[in-house]
């Protein structure tokens, strides 16, 4: 364990059992309702990559889906890393500091592969990509959020940014401002282990205290997907709504797959995108798939991220035909237990994909 996991364990975190890393709670896993309340969270499951260099934004900018050159120091973008045929082997949250740095955040089980596989593209640019997870001054990762959320920051001293996908950084670490959550702004700070020991007594005093799970579960309800292990090379990004995030920029220049993302958006078939729904299962996981009683002998869809909602069962983003939205849906099997869906926190407009 790193001194920052080694202090939550030390502090009620309970970890996954084969994976010191995974906090999954502090002895009760969250409902939404104490995540809309408000909720700090700190995240052991993500990764960190530092890409230095002078060509370092015009490298990733070749890669990534998204404008990398363009990115400024006050704004993070959601980004994502395709096959040559456009299917995605990651999705990021990126951001850039005043020296440089280009910082890509994605799950850690998927960092060391990824890392390996982007610096196999970079031949002859002045670009080095390094695993910046356990250094010291950004070892630890807190998420905040719901209606308590932004107040028990700024009773801490934070300086918050005040829209979504914009960022502060300065002495106390970076803090980014993600999507909304449950009508009430979600928060990422990313800092040393000393900084955030300092402060997270007293957000727990505020807010309910989670780990990765209570993080994930927000991320579902704002409508975030994030590739994992599991579903690697199962998604163009418009199949889990990246484009409607700003995470895709059409006008950009070539990628690996920006053909066939272009395509899609404007020349494909089938009408998919990604909706929220709820089941009462909670063993159901990323890469699961679900049937439709209309068509029970195929797959009409894709989990792409779960999480224990609390209540018995689990929270999901999942991929799916959107004719299938209006009948009923199954996980696992036309016999499985049938999703619920909920509304989405944007608007799933029809695409031909």
């Amino acid at each position: 364990m790193s001194n920052w996991t080694e202090y939550l364990a030390s502090h009620g975190a309970r970890f996954h059992m084969d994976e010191a890393t995974q906090v999954e709670d502090f002895g009760r896993v969250l409902t939404a309702s104490d995540l809309a309340a408000g909720f700090v969270a700190p995240v052991t499951d993500l990764g960190l990559i530092a890409v230095d260099g002078e060509d370092a934004a015009r490298f990733l900018h070749s890669q990534l889906t998204n404008d990398v050159e363009h990115l400024g120091t006050n704004e993070a973008r959601l980004a994502g890393f395709c096959t040559p045929k456009g299917r995605l082997q990651a999705t990021f949250l990126m951001w850039r500091d005043g020296e440089g740095t280009v910082w890509l955040q994605l799950p850690r089980a998927i960092q060391a592969p990824l890392q390996k596989r982007l610096s196999m593209f970079v031949m002859r640019s002045k670009a080095k990509l390094r695993d910046a997870t356990e250094e010291e001054a950004v070892a630890a990762v807190i998420g905040v959020g719901g209606a308590k959320g932004e107040a028990a920051l700024r009773a801490q001293g934070f300086e918050l940014p005040g829209a979504p996908n914009a960022v502060v950084q300065g002495e106390r670490g970076t803090v980014i401002r993600l999507a909304d959550a449950f009508g009430a702004p979600r928060f990422l700070w990313i800092a040393s282990a000393q900084a955030a020991e300092a402060a997270l007594p007293a957000l727990a005093a505020q807010l309910a205290l989670g780990g990765n799970a209570a993080w994930q579960l927000a991320a579902i309800h704002a409508g975030v997907p994030q590739v994992t292990a599991a579903t690697q090379e199962q998604f163009v990004p418009q199949m889990i709504n990246l484009e409607l995030l700003g995470g895709v920029n059409f006008k950009k220049g070539c990628y690996p797959g920006q053909e066939i993302v272009a395509r899609s958006q404007y020349l494909g078939k089938l009408k998919r995108r990604t909706a929220l729904a709820s089941v009462d299962n909670a063993a159901a996981r990323a890469g699961d798939e679900v049937f439709s009683s209309a068509d029970p002998e195929q797959p009409c869809g894709m989990v792409v991220n779960a999480a224990p909602n609390g209540a018995g069962g689990a929270d999901l983003l999942v991929e799916m035909k959107l004719a299938a939205l209006a009948e009923e849906v199954h996980l696992g099997s036309a016999a499985g237990a049938p999703l619920r869906f909920l509304p989405m926190p944007y608007p799933l407009d029809a695409l031909e994909l």
